[in-house]
């Protein structure tokens, strides 16, 4: 049995303790973003706990998979697409709350190749006039999965608006992800690859060979959204902290555009 005097500072204790600030609201926030968005989901990681005391737990894949699994059931808090079209298709599900969503990030598609030396880097904007095929020479070219794939969807999109696709469709090789694709050309599994110009800073073996032109593809639009039917609070923390001059910073070194609401 608790002697009273222990019991009354015991109590005492755990009343300081719910005053604490942010102790009582500490919650964790299960995030579902795209895989392009690694490196600076991981710094935003540690500003927002270091800021809010919440627990951010990141899962990381191609924008087609968490929406997948968000229709599943998943139990995510927060959804960040690399493009409109997952989130417009969980929307119609009713699975996103209402009033939340907003268009957070843009982005650039960009061929990149192996090793500084595996081909001329000043191929600046590409243009239909790129022999690309003779360019694979054989070898193959790292896309997301173009029909599943924000990345890999951009990346058809611009290759077909240029008039490139038809030569290179047979030597494409597809991966679940774009920093899958990445992680071939850099390797050098594969010499040439379509990704993201922020997948392409991030890693220093491979090098960006031309950029493609913004209207040869849809707008590349990061929305971010909350899931429906989830604990409101430190997921609307978040919400707010992706648009802190924190996070702004962030995103910004990382080479995204940050689209003002």
């Amino acid at each position: 049995m608790i002697a009273p005097a222990l019991r009354q500072t015991l109590l005492a204790a755990s009343v300081l303790v719910s005053l604490q600030p942010g102790a009582a609201l500490a919650d964790r926030v299960t995030v579902f973003a795209a895989a392009s968005m690694t490196n600076a989901l991981q710094e935003i990681e540690q500003l927002f706990e270091a800021d809010t005391g919440h627990d951010l737990v990141v899962s990381l894949a191609g924008s087609s998979a968490l929406a997948r699994q968000i229709q599943q059931g998943a139990p995510a808090d927060v959804f960040i697409s690399a493009n409109s079209d997952w989130m417009d298709a969980l929307e119609s599900d009713g699975l996103i709350e209402p009033g939340t969503r907003v268009d957070l990030l843009g982005n650039r598609i960009v061929l990149v190749a192996h090793g500084s030396d595996a081909a001329p880097s000043d191929i600046g904007q590409i243009s239909p006039e790129l022999d690309l095929a003779a360019l694979l020479d054989g070898g193959k070219l790292a896309m997301a999965l173009i029909e599943a794939v924000p990345a890999g969807i951009y990346g058809k999109a611009a290759l077909s608006s240029l008039g490139l696709w038809d030569s290179v469709a047979a030597d494409v090789a597809q991966t679940d992800n774009v920093r899958a694709a990445l992680a071939l050309v850099a390797t050098g599994e594969a010499p040439y690859g379509i990704v993201y110009a922020t997948d392409a800073a991030a890693d220093e073996a491979v090098v960006i060979l031309g950029v493609f032109p913004e209207d040869s593809h849809p707008p590349i639009i990061y929305p971010a959204a909350r899931v429906a039917g989830r604990e409101p609070q430190a997921p609307a923390d978040f919400m707010d902290f992706l648009r802190s001059p924190e996070a702004r910073r962030v995103f910004e070194q990382q080479g995204f555009t940050v689209l003002d609401p």
